[in-house]
């Protein structure tokens, strides 16, 4: 007779409980002792269907088995979110394709040499697959995820285990700490789920404004020809376009070293803040259904999270969105400056991808809701006027000299004001130069001089004084003058008479 995977026949070929062959493989074979497979799927509120069991029990003995170093399974979303590109049509990159990216890069290059003084990077154009795309990125999304994805992950794994029958707890024994694996293993294959989806709308590796494959310069040729549908222009152009893009964010992230780690600090600096609504996880696991991946999935994506900031969170997502803004703002000023002459369609792209990044796709808004990040250069718009003004002011080369040190950057006040940035600047560095001044005098000794000096000039000058008194006194004894006490006294009057006249 011919077994069936999830439910094998035994010597009698009476099919096996799906439920006691789940335990006894969570339990490493061991035998499930005194565990009722019936009292604990009826305490659990388990379905009596043998095959719906077995389907069940395999996706949640998936979850739970699997091996896992932290809070979440990331080797389930990297599972997942390659399942997740390949569902859509995700052919392989052809030669034709990699030479179509390869020259559109390289004239993207050529052009943005007018208009920049940041040199080229070097680096080789290359088309990805969406799977590629996740191969290529999904380290950098760990990086950014993991403070949320382990609060999460953790926070469910303990609302699962609270929300348990006593019943089945009992039951259970020390097979219950199989559910912190759980927790994990959901949010991970939710993450993987929102990356997957994620790689059908991003059409280059730095689509979202942050570099998450580092020194890379890379086209998805599929996502960009979905790009093009309905806009009634040469794919070439749209093409051409977003390689000016492309190339324009890998100049500024290659040449300005120190950029690439502000940027990702500063989304890790938000995420570390994010703070979990423990009500909406515990309402999450009381209606949690292991048979229903795509309720799970539902449910994670309406948000876990406070919407409550506090104030240093508040600080940080400023910090965060300014970040992206100015550089969004940065290579819309730029791909501009380098297509407004030569491709007759860039003022109509142009208008496309700054509505496209303000709104975010479909994709975007589930990853958003997922782990609480938004990634969309909110003040794009007044960021590129500010760059703009910048060059009119400065020219190029000074425009582009802001970017040698974090501290030149740009504010959130000089987005609401760019005209007053340079302004603002010289203000600010002549107060900072008068603090230099003053504690270097601090520093050498130089406040107690005039205090000394002011002293050691009124004893001066009093000497100096008493020894002009008593050089006049000298003067007018030795020349025989009269002095004060040498004055004639008035004749006295007669006795009995009047005064002489």
């Amino acid at each position: 007779m011919t077994s069936n995977p999830l439910n094998p026949s035994n010597g009698d070929e009476e099919p096996k409980d799906p439920l006691a062959e789940m335990l006894k493989n969570l339990m490493g074979g061991q035998g499930m002792g005194n565990i009722d497979p019936a009292e604990l799927a009826k305490a659990a509120g388990l379905p009596d269907d043998p095959n719906l069991l077995a389907q069940m029990f395999s996706q949640v003995q998936a979850m739970m088995s699997a091996s896992s170093e932290g809070p979440v399974n990331w080797q389930l979303a990297h599972e997942n979110a390659r399942r997740v590109a390949a569902s859509g049509s995700d052919p392989s990159i052809t030669a034709q394709q990699s030479r179509e990216v390869d020259e559109a890069l390289r004239l993207a290059e050529m052009w943005l040499d007018q208009v920049t003084g940041l040199p080229a990077t070097g680096l080789i154009g290359r088309g990805w697959s969406r799977a590629e795309w996740v191969e290529e990125t999904l380290g950098t999304w760990k990086r950014l995820t993991e403070p949320v994805a382990n609060s999460v992950a953790n926070a469910l794994s303990t609302a699962m285990t609270e929300q348990m029958p006593e019943e089945m707890k009992s039951m259970m024994g020390g097979a219950s700490s199989m559910l912190q694996n759980m927790g994990g293993a959901i949010f991970g294959m939710q993450l993987g789920q929102a990356i997957g989806a994620l790689s059908a709308e991003v059409v280059s590796s730095t689509d979202i404004g942050v570099p998450l494959a580092d020194l890379e310069m890379a086209l998805l040729p599929t996502n960009v020809a979905k790009f093009g549908e309905g806009l009634s222009l040469p794919e070439s152009d749209i093409r051409l376009f977003l390689a000016v893009r492309e190339a324009a964010h890998a100049r500024l992230f290659v040449q300005v070293p120190w950029l690439r780690g502000h940027l990702l600090g500063a989304i890790e600096a938000y995420a570390r803040g994010i703070h979990i609504d423990t009500s909406k996880i515990e309402e999450l696991a009381r209606e949690l259904d292991p048979g229903n991946p795509e309720g799970i999935q539902e449910a994670l994506s309406q948000g876990v999270f406070m919407p409550q900031r506090t104030p240093a969170q508040d600080q940080a997502l400023e910090k965060l969105e300014t970040a992206l803004a100015l550089v969004e703002g940065w290579v819309d000023e730029l791909t501009w400056a380098a297509t407004e002459k030569m491709l007759p369609s860039a003022a109509a792209l142009r208008e496309t991808v700054r509505r496209r990044r303000a709104t975010g796709g479909p994709a975007e808004h589930a990853f958003s809701s997922l782990v609480g990040l938004e990634l969309r250069p909110r003040r794009l718009r007044e960021a590129a006027a500010l760059w703009a003004s910048l060059k009119d002011e400065r020219g190029v080369d000074g425009r582009d000299a802001i970017w040698q040190h974090p501290d030149l950057l740009p504010t959130a006040e000089d987005l609401e004001d760019p005209k007053g940035f340079s302004e603002r600047r010289q203000l600010a560095e002549a107060s900072d130069s008068e603090v230099d001044d003053a504690l270097q005098k601090l520093l050498s000794g130089g406040f107690d001089e005039p205090k000394d000096a002011a002293a050691a000039d009124d004893a001066g000058q009093n000497d100096a004084g008493q020894d002009d008194a008593g050089e006049a006194d000298a003067g007018q004894k030795d020349s025989g003058a009269p002095g004060p006490e040498d004055a004639p006294e008035d004749d006295a009057p007669e006795e009995g008479g009047s005064p002489k006249s």
